[in-house]
C-alpha cells in the first residue's frame, strides 16, 4: 500500500506511485484488450492462422504498440492460457465445500451447460491444447492444470461411499478423460451436443463414486 505523505509540500507534488498505478491500471486494461482479441482471432480462424497484426486490430493498437506489452502471440497466448486456467481451477474448487453427489452436478454443470462449455469455448481449449504440442510454456500449464484437475476429482471420489475403481486416482484419471473426451466429441462429432455429453459424464462420473 501506497505510504501516507505528511509533508505539505509532498501533497502538492502528483504523486509517484498514484501515478504508476495509474499506468498499470491502463496497461492491464490494454492487456485484457489483447487477451479478447486473441480469443476472438482464435474463436474466427483459429490460432494457426491468426496474425499479430490480427491481434493488434482487433485491440485497437499497432503491432509494434502490442509488442510493449507481449513478445509476439505466442507469449500472448501463453499468459492468457494461464489466466484460463486459473480462473478454471478457482471456478471448480468453489465446489469443493459441496458433498460429493452435489460436487459431481456442480461440476457436470459447469463443464458442460456453463460458460466453459460453450461449443466455442471447447474449440479455444482445444486450440490451446493443440498449440502445447509444440509450446513448452503452454504445455507445462497445461500439464499443471490436468494436474490439478485429477487431484480434484480424485478428492471427490475419496469421499465416495464406494468407487468402481481400485482407487479414487485411477477413478480421477478415468473421468478426467472421460470429460476432456466427451469436449472434444461435441466440437467434432454432429452425433452428439452438450446435453448428450452432459447426461453421460453426469451418470458415469456418479456410477464411478457409487452414487447411481
Amino acid at each position: 500500500m501506497t505510504n501516507v505523505i505528511e509533508s505539505r509540500a509532498m501533497s502538492k507534488a502528483k504523486p509517484k506511485r498514484t501515478a504508476g498505478k495509474r499506468r498499470d491500471s491502463r496497461g492491464d486494461q490494454r492487456r485484457r484488450k489483447i487477451f479478447k482479441s486473441l480469443h476472438d482471432c482464435i474463436l474466427a480462424q483459429g490460432y494457426v492462422k491468426t496474425t499479430l497484426a490480427d491481434i493488434a486490430a482487433g485491440a485497437d493498437m499497432s503491432a509494434s504498440h502490442l509488442l510493449y506489452y507481449f513478445n509476439g502471440k505466442e507469449a500472448i497466448l501463453e499468459q492468457y492460457f494461464a489466466n484460463v486456467s486459473v480462473r478454471f481451477l478457482e471456478k471448480i474448487e468453489e465446489f469443493s465445500h459441496q458433498e460429493p453427489l452435489e460436487q459431481i452436478h456442480s461440476l457436470t454443470d459447469f463443464w458442460f451447460r456453463g460458460e466453459a462449455g460453450a461449443v466455442k469455448e471447447i474449440g479455444f481449449m482445444l486450440e490451446c491444447f493443440g498449440a502445447a504440442v509444440n509450446d513448452d510454456v503452454l504445455k507445462v500449464t497445461k500439464a499443471d492444470f490436468d494436474t490439478r484437475c485429477k487431484a480434484y476429482l480424485a478428492n471427490i471420489f475419496d469421499d465416495c461411499p464406494g468407487i468402481f475403481m481400485s482407487s479414487s486416482k485411477d477413478a480421477a484419471e478415468i473421468v478426467y478423460g472421460l470429460m476432456i473426451g466427451l469436449r472434444s466429441a461435441v466440437y467434432f462429432d454432429s452425433d452428439i451436443d452438450l446435453e448428450d455429453a452432459h447426461r453421460l459424464f453426469l451418470g458415469s462420473t456418479l456410477r464411478m463414486g457409487g452414487l447411481d
